[in-house]
């Protein structure tokens, strides 16, 4: 999970809390996964950015595999810039969270100190911010709140700072979590700065903190959308793609299908299908809900789905059975999205076969919750439409490899 607290630093204000429930439950779930395997090697060696048009930029992703035991634990990362003029920064482009936090300058830990700092002095775009819900008013003689974010087994401290945030060419004024704390797990181990988030703004500290919302308000992108493609291997470049689409990136049409629960990305999936039948694993008959979360390195469901999946896939860890394994899929709008053994069965280097599906419980009345994480982003593109004026919907299309 991922809790955020904020708390004043002047003793004479009531400290604050915000609501967990409001937040994201599932948040950044590779950094779960990172603090369980091999240290990852910081830095990394990127494709050129390739700028397309007015209000429409493709940046290319860096994918790095975790560890040779986990096969498909990766994250996928890309640069950012923040201030005047402009200090880079590698970030998980994260649909699964709704802030831009970054390591700061003022932060000594040795988990800021081994990646890029920002430095707000420098910027002259730069205003402190003094809280999440003022988030356009200056620091001034009351003080300023400080918010601490927990990330499953680590957390970040930071401070609030408003400043010019630019993917490629693609810029507007943001909010920024700026952390002055980190702890050493995980982040000591990650291979990219911080993370930015790309869910809709009710996850977000406030409105202003979602990258992706200041861009839409700003009206700087050519279409109020954006897309994600992660190639299947590291020979194959991954990218994300402000202000459209790339039907270059597609094997098929696009499915569209609204949000259902505002946050997330979250749709409505009518079942699960295991080679084209339905399982009927959607609790009372009705809809399962599912998030969207390009931040999350597996698939996930909740520990009854999977108790329920395991004989029926029957997956075998010596692997015996993998050339017959059905295809496990899900049904969502009037399209069957389907895995092949290959894209569903981490394949262990030396330890046998394995579901690349995590347990996931959120209780009601968040919950239950799926999670379309790395393995399904690699078969589908996907493609993120906030809709103003209408429901947020989201695009699968088949990514042509």
């Amino acid at each position: 999970g991922h809790r955020i607290d904020r708390r004043p630093r002047q003793p004479s204000e009531q400290g604050r809390r915000a609501d967990p429930a409001s937040k994201s439950t599932v948040a950044v779930m590779y950094l779960k996964v990172a603090a369980a395997v091999a240290p990852l090697v910081l830095g990394a060696t990127f494709m050129g950015r390739e700028d397309v048009g007015d209000g429409l930029v493709t940046i290319p992703l860096e994918r790095h595999s975790a560890s040779d035991r986990h096969k498909m634990v990766s994250e996928y990362y890309g640069r950012v810039t923040v201030g005047t003029p402009p200090q880079e920064f590698t970030v998980i482009f994260d649909t699964g969270s709704g802030n831009l936090l970054i390591p700061s300058k003022k932060c000594t830990d040795e988990p800021c100190k081994s990646h890029h700092t920002y430095d707000d002095t420098v910027s002259s775009t730069a205003v402190q911010i003094a809280a999440a819900d003022s988030p356009d008013t200056p620091v001034g003689n009351d003080g300023r709140d400080e918010v601490t974010i927990t990330f499953g087994t680590g957390t970040v401290t930071g401070l609030y700072v408003k400043d010019n945030v630019c993917i490629g060419t693609v810029c507007a004024m943001t909010d920024v979590v700026k952390a002055i704390e980190e702890s050493d797990d995980p982040f000591s181990v990650v291979p990219f700065d911080g993370i930015l988030g790309l869910s809709l703004p009710e996850m977000s500290e406030a409105p202003a903190f979602n990258v992706f919302h200041t861009f839409v308000q700003s009206k700087v992108l050519k279409n109020d959308v954006f897309a994600v493609f992660f190639g299947e291997g590291d020979s194959e470049q991954s990218s994300i793609t402000f202000g459209g689409h790339d039907e270059g990136k597609m094997a098929g049409p696009l499915t569209w299908v609204d949000v259902s629960v505002p946050g997330y990305w979250q749709v409505a999936m009518e079942d699960i299908v295991v080679n084209g039948k339905q399982q009927h694993l959607c609790p009372g008959g009705k809809a399962c809900q599912v998030a969207v979360d390009t931040g999350t390195s597996l698939l996930a469901a909740p520990s009854e789905t999977i108790a329920a999946l395991t004989p029926v896939l029957n997956v075998s860890q010596d692997c015996s059975n993998f050339d017959s394994l059905p295809t496990f899929g899900f049904q969502v709008g009037n399209q069957q999205l389907n895995l092949q053994p290959s894209e569903y069965v981490d394949k262990y280097s030396s330890f046998g076969c394995k579901l690349a599906l995590m347990t996931l419980d959120v209780p009601p009345p968040k919950g239950p919750l799926f999670v379309f994480g790395d393995p399904f982003l690699r078969k589908f593109y996907t493609v993120y439409d906030k809709n103003p004026g209408g429901t947020p919907r989201v695009g699968f299309a088949l990514a042509r490899h």
